[in-house]
């Protein structure tokens, strides 16, 4: 298969333009994604922030949820950030099935609190991406548990869970895309290029 862009950011709601800023500053290919056709022009795929019920139904809507899975079982590096980790997650918890189920992870959604309980701290990286990261908390979900073959890539203090690889996967709970700090991009872009 020959695609013409390194990564697809998934273009039907939420903080996808934001994401596409940053790719284009790092020199990245990148296209926004919205339907069959785009998937499969790209090697990678972004599920941005925003609201993961309205992605989910919009992604049925679409018929992308099919494609999507059918590329990850190729391989295809996946990132979610926020809502788009709550896409990846296999337990959402008893009351809401999984969207993708793709991450051997639990979450529980809008963990920090309401919209105004929004908030911005450093975070812990682990050590291959060196000094903490000024992340971005919107009505942030958070990991409560994972798998045994899931990494911790990012924490606030010791004990909550706000990024984590997984083959190739990689789930962020805040937004990468609205710092001015590339480093997940250029993570997540590594996979690709890996």
């Amino acid at each position: 298969m020959s695609f013409q862009f390194d990564v697809g950011v998934l273009a039907v709601q939420g903080s996808f333009a934001e994401h596409m800023q940053i790719l284009s500053e790092i020199n990245c290919p990148a296209m926004e994604v919205r339907s069959q056709k785009d998937l499969e022009q790209v090697k990678s795929l972004i599920i941005p922030g925003g609201e993961s019920t309205t992605i989910g139904k919009l992604v049925r809507r679409f018929d992308l949820i099919e494609p999507i899975l059918g590329r990850a079982s190729e391989g295809m590096p996946i990132w979610g950030t926020c809502a788009g980790l709550i896409c990846l997650a296999k337990d959402l918890g008893p009351s809401d099935p999984p969207i993708l189920g793709l991450m051997d992870i639990k979450v529980q959604r809008n963990a920090y609190g309401r919209q105004i309980d929004s908030f911005e701290t450093a975070i812990e990286l682990d050590s291959t991406q060196g000094d903490p990261f000024h992340a971005v908390f919107i009505r942030a979900p958070i990991i409560v548990s994972i798998g045994p073959n899931v990494e911790v890539v990012a924490t606030i203090g010791q004990n909550s869970i706000v990024a984590v690889e997984q083959d190739q996967y990689l789930a962020t709970s805040f937004h990468p895309e609205l710092t001015d700090d590339p480093r997940f991009h250029l993570r997540f872009v590594s996979k690709i290029k890996g």
